[in-house]
C-alpha cells in the first residue's frame, strides 16, 4: 500500500500536467485566432506546431487515469458523474457562446441560420467545446468494453488513430484520433504512475531525456514529408497548426503522441511540490473552468490589441492574448466564489443531477 504522501504527490503532478495541457489548448486557439485575424504568422505559430503531436493526447491520457476507481459504480451514479455532468456544462456554455456570437451570425446569415447552427451543435460539437462533448462518449464506451480483453481494445484504438479518418463529423473523427490515449490512461494508469515515480527519482536522467525528446520531436514536426507520402498525412482536424511534416504520418503520429505525453508527465513530476508552481497546479485542478470560459477574454483581447496596434509583433500579440485568456476565467471564478453569484457557471446545481447530489447524500 502506498503512503498518503505519495498519493498527494501523484495528485500534484497530475494537476500540474492538466495545467500544462490547458495552457497549450488555449495557446493554439489564441495563436491561430490572431494569425487568422491579421493574415500572417508569428513566431508562436512554430511553438503551436511543435506541441501539436502531444497536446491533446496528454489531455485525454490524464482524463482516463483515474477512471479505474469509478468505472464499477452503479450505472445511475456513473452516468450522473460522467455524462450528465459534462452535458450540463456543454449545453450551458454552448448557450453562453451563442449569446455572444448569434447576433453576428443573424446579421450575416439570418436568424433561421443562427438557430439552425445552435441546434446543429447538439450533434456536431461547437467550437472549443468539442472536448467536453467527447469525454462522456469516451466514459460510456469504455464502460461498455471494460470486459473485452485489453489488448484487443488497445490495438483497435491504435488502429483508429493510425487511419487518416476525416469524415467531417467532429465526434467520429476525434473519437478515432483520441480514444487510444484516453483508453491507455485507463488501462495503463499503474504503469504511468510507475514511470512518473522513476522520473521523480531520476531528475538528471529525466532532464537529459527531455532535451533529446524535444529535439527529436521538433525534427519530425518540421521536416516535410516526402511528396509521395503527402496523401497519407493525418488530417488537421479543426486547424491545429499542422506543418505537413513527418510527425503527421500514420504510426509516427501515434509514436510521437505517446512520447510527448510521457514528456509532459516527466516535466510535471519535476515541477511537482515546488512552491512557485502552485499557480500551475491550481490551473490544472480548475482546468474545466479555463476550458469553458476562455473564449470570451481571448476574443475581446484579440480585437483590442489588433485595433489598437500597440503590439506590432504577431507572436507577442498571441502570447498576450493567451495570458489574458487563461487568467480571465480564473478571475471570473474567483469573483463567483467571492460573491456567491453565478456558481451555476462552474458548479452543477442539484437539479442537474439524476443521482442524489453528494451534498444531500452526506447530509442524510
Amino acid at each position: 500500500m502506498q503512503s498518503a504522501a505519495a498519493e498527494r504527490s501523484r495528485v500534484a503532478w497530475v494537476d500540474i500536467a492538466k495545467g500544462i495541457c490547458i495552457i497549450m489548448v488555449v495557446m493554439v486557439h489564441a495563436t491561430l485566432g490572431v494569425e487568422l485575424a491579421v493574415g500572417e504568422k508569428g513566431w508562436m505559430h512554430y511553438v503551436v506546431a511543435w506541441a501539436r503531436p502531444f497536446r491533446m493526447p496528454d489531455f485525454f491520457l490524464i482524463s482516463g487515469l483515474f477512471l479505474g476507481l469509478v468505472i464499477d459504480r452503479p450505472w445511475l451514479r456513473y452516468l450522473d458523474r460522467k455524462v450528465v455532468h459534462f452535458a450540463y456544462f456543454y449545453v450551458l456554455w454552448l448557450t453562453i457562446q451563442f449569446a455572444f456570437k448569434a447576433p453576428g451570425m443573424a446579421m450575416e446569415e439570418g436568424i433561421a441560420s443562427a438557430a439552425w447552427n445552435y441546434l446543429l451543435a447538439f450533434v456536431q460539437p461547437f467550437g472549443t467545446l468539442w472536448f467536453v462533448y467527447l469525454l462522456p462518449i469516451f466514459f460510456v464506451f469504455t464502460r461498455l468494453v471494460k470486459n473485452v480483453p485489453v489488448w484487443i481494445v488497445l490495438a483497435w484504438a491504435a488502429l483508429l488513430e493510425i487511419l487518416p479518418v476525416a469524415t467531417g463529423s467532429v465526434v467520429f473523427d476525434e473519437f478515432c484520433a483520441r480514444f487510444v490515449y484516453f483508453y491507455a490512461g485507463y488501462v495503463l494508469a499503474a504503469n504511468v504512475f510507475r514511470i512518473a515515480d522513476w522520473f521523480s527519482a531520476n531528475p538528471g536522467r529525466t532532464l537529459a531525456l527531455m532535451a533529446l525528446w524535444a529535439l527529436v520531436n521538433a525534427w519530425f514536426v518540421f521536416t516535410p514529408a516526402p511528396a509521395a507520402l503527402v496523401p497519407y498525412l493525418q488530417p488537421d482536424l479543426g486547424n491545429t497548426g499542422a506543418q505537413g511534416g513527418l510527425a503527421e504520418l500514420p504510426v509516427l503520429s501515434l509514436l510521437l503522441g505517446s512520447a510527448g505525453l510521457l514528456a509532459v508527465v516527466a516535466v510535471s513530476t519535476l515541477l511537482s511540490g515546488r512552491r512557485w508552481t502552485e499557480w500551475l497546479r491550481w490551473l490544472g485542478e480548475h482546468s474545466i473552468v479555463v476550458y469553458l470560459a476562455f473564449f470570451l477574454p481571448m476574443a475581446v483581447t484579440r480585437v483590442v490589441l489588433i485595433r489598437s496596434g500597440i503590439v506590432p509583433d504577431v507572436g507577442t500579440m498571441s502570447v498576450l492574448v493567451m495570458i489574458v485568456a487563461v487568467a480571465g476565467p480564473a478571475v471570473l471564478y474567483g469573483l463567483v466564489q467571492w460573491s456567491g453569484w453565478g456558481r451555476f457557471l462552474f458548479e452543477r446545481p442539484d437539479w442537474a443531477h439524476i443521482d442524489t447530489p453528494a451534498r444531500v447524500r452526506s447530509a442524510a
